[in-house]
């Protein structure tokens, strides 16, 4: 509730330089109200993004977000009066974000849409009680990058998973190595945080996959964006996106990029009714030089196979088609 009336000052508090702009704030008063940290609360229910359990914790936290943000945006409208433009809206129809998938489904010709519409919260009464009422704003949710706050905040970006859990972030007042905080509180429960952990964290690039003697359960638990399948990316935005009346800011990773992957992931994104997604990231052609003692140092494998060459007999192989 303090979120939404916050959000809602600043359309009346804030400067426009666009008379036009500041017309059409003030006539349907829209705000995005979103989330950041999500990685955090996996970490701290010892689960791994890529699994069905995250995805049921995307679908249930973002309910109750978007069943207050709703909910707030109605008692604004009690106090201050509904925004200006809502006679009309679907929100005077009584169509609510959740109600719009149908609406989607229909539209589509094949009807192409493969979501969980499971509802938990009391959403009928929410329902009459904005059509009686009325909405004090015309949008109210929307997740947004949070790249630079969540760092300030100390917490994961959006609903990101962990870029790496090792990394070197600069500003103008220098450069700071970061570290997961949530990784290293696990490996110092087990008495696996030292120097040698440190610097094999360096030379794999914030990775645990290589390290031997991290268990298997933080492998897994703790694997990085782009050691995580996509698809779980795109099935908890899915989930939420049913709550969201706006968008979300969806990047995608994948560490070496190719047709059918990318055909299956944005396919699923459409299947799953997705309004958007945002960034497509892939790793670099090349690497950080690595530095640190040779003796602490993790080293790759000598014997480990070389890259395979393309042949032009291959089917599949894209460049050759």
């Amino acid at each position: 509730a303090t979120a939404m009336r916050m959000l809602d000052n600043v359309i009346d508090y804030n400067y426009y330089a666009v008379p036009a702009a500041r017309r059409s704030n003030l006539r349907h008063r829209p705000v995005g109200l979103g989330i950041m940290g999500f990685q955090d609360a996996p970490y701290k229910m010892e689960l791994s993004y890529a699994s069905e359990q995250a995805v049921e914790f995307a679908d249930r936290s973002m309910e109750a977000v978007a069943w207050h943000a709703i909910k707030a945006s109605t008692d604004l409208a009690e106090e201050r009066g509904r925004y200006a433009s809502f006679d009309g809206s679907l929100w005077s129809q009584g169509i609510l974000p959740i109600d719009s998938l149908q609406r989607l489904g229909q539209a589509r010709e094949d009807h192409q849409l493969d979501i969980d519409t499971t509802q938990r919260l009391d959403w009928e009464n929410l329902r009459q009680r904005v059509q009686r009422v009325g909405m004090r704003n015309s949008n109210c949710l929307a997740i947004a990058p949070t790249a630079t706050i969540s760092n300030i905040c100390g917490v994961s970006q959006s609903i990101e998973p962990a870029y790496q859990n090792l990394y070197v972030k600069s500003n103008l007042s220098g450069e700071f190595t970061i570290v997961n905080p949530s990784l290293v509180a696990d490996l110092k429960a087990r008495n696996l945080w030292d120097e040698v952990m440190v610097n094999d964290l360096k030379y794999f690039d914030g990775s645990v996959q290589a390290i031997d003697r991290i268990p298997e359960e933080l492998k897994t638990r703790y694997a990085t964006a782009f050691e995580i399948d996509s698809r779980w990316l795109v099935e908890a935005a899915a989930r939420r996106q049913k709550w969201i009346d706006q968008a979300q800011s969806l990047n995608l990773y994948l560490a070496e990029p190719d047709g059918p992957t990318l055909d299956r992931i944005y396919k699923l994104a459409w299947v799953r009714g997705l309004k958007t997604t945002y960034y497509l990231r892939t790793l670099g052609a090349t690497h950080m030089e690595k530095t640190g003692s040779r003796d602490t140092l993790a080293r790759p494998d000598p014997e480990a196979e070389s890259p395979a060459v393309c042949s032009v007999l291959d089917p599949d192989c894209e460049a050759c088609q």
